[in-house]
C-alpha cells in the first residue's frame, strides 16, 4: 500500500508543476501519468508573462525560455490571404507595449508543449521529494474522512497497487477521470465550434522572415485557417477553423487533403511533410466546484476554454501555483484545512472570466459562421488586464477597506496595486550592485516588505515562529538591503515609510497596513491567524 500526502494525476505542464511547487515546499508527492512519456505534439505554446514569473520563482524560466523560440520571433499577429500572397492586416499584440512590458520583470515566451514539458519534468525529477511514474493510471478513487484511497495501475504489465493520500490534484486534462467521477457540474457552452490541427514540415521562411509572427492567418472564401509558428522555420502547425463549415469531417483529412489545403493556404506548391493531424472541439465550461472533498481540480480538468488568447496552459499553471503553497501549510501544520476552501473561491471565479473572454475573442473572429476577413475584437492578445489584475476575494485575504483601482476595461487595463488580493506589484530594486525585481523576493514563503521607517515590522516578523512556509522580511529604503533607487515601491504599494505589506507564496498580497501599528507583533500575528484559518477553526 502506497501511502503519500499528494497524489497528482496527470503529467502535463499543469501536474508537473504541482509536483515541482509541492517539492520546493518541501512535500512528498507522487505524480502518475498514463502516457509513457511527455507530450509528443506541441499542443499549447504560448506561456504568458505571469507563468513566465512563477516559473522565474521556480528557477526554470531561463531552460524554458532556451527550450522555446528565440526572443523576437513572434512580434507580430498577421492576416493575409495567402502565406505568399496578399496581406490585409498586421499588428503588434498589445501585451507587447512598452507600458505593458513595464508591468513586469519578465518576457512572455512561445514554447510548444512538447518542448515544455520535458523542461519541468527534468526539474520536477530532481528536485525531490517528489517522484514521477509515466505508464502508471489511477484507475479508481473513493474518499474516506481524512484523505483518498484508491488504485494505480501500471498500463505496461496491467500491475495494481494500492495507495492512500491525504489530497489528490486531478490535473488530466479536458478528459478527467476524476472530475467525471466526482459528478461536477460544468458550467458555460460546450462543443461550440470544431477544428483540426495539423502538425507539418515545411520550409516557409521566405514568407515569414521579415514579418516574425506567432499567428499567420489564412482568410480565403472556402478555407480560414492559421499558421502556428513553433519554430519558426519548418516546423509549423496549422490549425483549420470551422472544417464542417466548409464541408469536411475529420475522418477526410489524409495527410493528401491535409498537404493540399497548407500548399493552398501558402498559395505556392512547395513541399510538405504531415506529421499528425488532430480534429477537435472547443468549449467553453468551468467546474462550478474546484475543490470536492479531498480532490481538487486543476488545468482541463477544472476550466474547458478555446485556445483564442492563449489562456488555457497558463491558467492551469497559475492554478496549482495558488494551490500548492495551501496544501502545504496545512500538512506541515500551520494552518487550518479551512484555508484549503480558497482556492476554489479564488480561482473558479476567475476561471469564469477567462473562459468568457476567450470564447467572446474565438466568436468575434467568426469561428461559429462560414465567413472570411474576420479580425478579432481589440482585446485579443490584449488582456493585460486578465493577465495581472486578478483580484482575489476569500478568507485567505484580509481587506483593507480601500477601493478597487479605477480602470475602464479590466480585460486589457492594468494598475498595479498591492490592494490585498492582488499580484504585489513589480517593482526594480537595488541589493549591492544587483538589480532585482520585488517579484524575485516571493517564491515558497511569505514575505513582509516594510517601508523604510519599518524597523518595528522587521522585528515583529523575528518574533513570531512560522513552520510553514516560513516568514522573510525586507525593508526598503535608502539605508536598507533592499534600496528603491527610482522611490517607486512606496507609492505603488499604497504604503507610508512605516507601513508594510505581507506577500503570500504566490505572490498576492494577503494584508497591508498602510503605517505603523500599536504593536506590530500582535497585528501581525493576527493577520497570519486569519490568512491560515486559524480564527474561523477556533471560533
Amino acid at each position: 500500500m502506497l501511502d503519500i500526502p499528494v497524489l497528482i494525476s496527470g503529467g502535463g505542464p499543469v501536474g508537473l508543476a504541482a509536483s515541482l511547487l509541492l517539492s520546493q515546499h518541501g512535500v512528498r508527492s507522487l505524480l502518475v501519468e498514463r502516457h509513457p512519456a511527455t507530450a509528443l505534439t506541441p499542443k499549447a505554446r504560448g506561456i504568458n508573462a505571469r507563468t513566465m514569473e512563477v516559473f522565474r520563482q521556480c528557477g526554470i524560466d531561463a531552460a524554458v525560455r532556451q527550450a522555446g523560440l528565440a526572443e523576437g520571433g513572434t512580434g507580430l499577429i498577421v492576416w493575409t490571404e495567402t502565406l505568399a500572397g496578399k496581406e490585409i492586416e498586421r499588428r503588434v499584440p498589445g501585451r507587447a507595449t512598452a507600458r505593458n512590458m513595464a508591468a513586469t520583470p519578465v518576457k512572455n515566451c512561445l514554447c510548444a508543449q512538447d518542448d515544455l514539458e520535458p523542461v519541468i519534468r527534468r526539474f520536477a525529477e530532481s528536485a525531490g521529494p517528489g517522484t514521477l511514474r509515466f505508464n502508471t493510471e489511477l484507475t479508481s478513487f473513493s474518499q474516506k474522512s481524512g484523505g483518498v484511497t484508491g488504485v494505480l495501475t501500471d498500463r505496461m504489465t496491467g500491475e495494481e497497487t494500492p495507495f492512500t493520500a491525504r489530497y489528490l490534484i486531478a490535473a488530466e486534462g479536458a478528459q478527467s477521470r476524476v472530475r467525471r467521477a466526482l459528478g461536477v457540474k460544468m458550467i458555460g457552452e460546450e462543443k461550440v465550434y470544431d477544428s483540426v490541427n495539423i502538425l507539418f514540415e515545411a520550409d516557409l521562411t521566405q514568407w515569414v522572415t521579415h514579418r516574425p509572427a506567432a499567428l499567420y492567418f489564412v482568410e480565403q472564401e472556402d478555407l480560414r485557417a492559421t499558421f502556428l509558428t513553433i519554430n519558426g522555420r519548418d516546423r509549423w502547425g496549422f490549425l483549420i477553423h470551422g472544417p464542417r463549415q466548409y464541408g469536411w469531417e475529420s475522418q477526410d483529412f489524409t495527410p493528401e487533403l491535409c498537404g493540399e489545403l497548407i500548399r493552398k493556404a501558402v498559395g505556392q506548391p512547395i513541399d510538405v511533410k504531415v506529421l499528425g493531424v488532430s480534429p477537435w472541439e472547443a468549449s467553453a465550461i468551468v467546474s462550478d466546484r474546484y475543490r470536492v472533498g479531498d480532490v481538487f481540480l486543476a488545468g482541463d480538468a477544472a476550466h474547458e476554454m478555446p485556445p483564442t488568447g492563449g489562456f488555457g496552459l497558463n491558467t492551469g499553471v497559475q492554478d496549482v501555483h495558488n494551490l500548492v503553497w495551501k496544501i502545504a501549510a496545512v500538512l506541515r501544520g500551520n494552518a487550518d484545512a479551512l484555508l484549503l476552501d480558497s482556492y476554489h473561491d479564488e480561482r473558479q471565479p476567475l476561471g469564469q472570466i477567462i473562459t468568457r473572454n476567450s470564447l467572446a475573442n474565438a466568436l468575434s473572429m467568426g469561428r461559429t459562421a462560414r465567413q472570411s476577413n474576420v479580425l478579432p475584437r481589440r482585446e485579443f492578445l490584449n488582456e493585460q488586464g486578465l493577465i495581472f489584475g486578478a483580484c482575489y476575494q476569500s478568507t485567505a485575504v484580509l481587506p483593507d477597506g480601500t477601493a478597487p483601482a479605477a480602470v475602464e476595461d479590466p480585460v486589457t487595463e492594468y494598475v498595479p496595486s498591492a490592494r490585498p488580493g492582488n499580484r504585489a506589484p513589480h517593482v526594480w530594486l537595488r541589493r549591492g550592485n544587483e538589480q532585482i525585481s520585488t517579484i524575485d523576493l516571493f517564491g515558497p514563503r511569505f514575505v513582509l516588505l516594510a517601508g523604510s521607517r519599518g524597523d518595528a515590522w522587521l522585528r515583529a516578523a523575528q518574533a513570531i515562529e512560522l513552520s510553514w512556509p516560513p516568514l522573510v522580511a525586507h525593508m526598503i529604503g535608502e539605508d536598507s538591503e533592499l534600496i528603491d533607487p527610482d522611490r517607486n515601491w512606496h507609492e505603488a504599494n499604497g504604503v507610508d515609510a512605516d507601513g508594510a505589506v505581507l506577500v503570500r507564496p504566490d505572490g498576492h498580497v494577503a494584508w497591508r497596513s498602510r503605517s505603523a501599528a500599536s504593536n506590530p507583533t500582535e497585528a501581525l500575528r493576527a493577520a497570519l491567524d486569519r490568512v491560515f484559518g486559524r480564527v474561523l477553526a477556533t471560533a
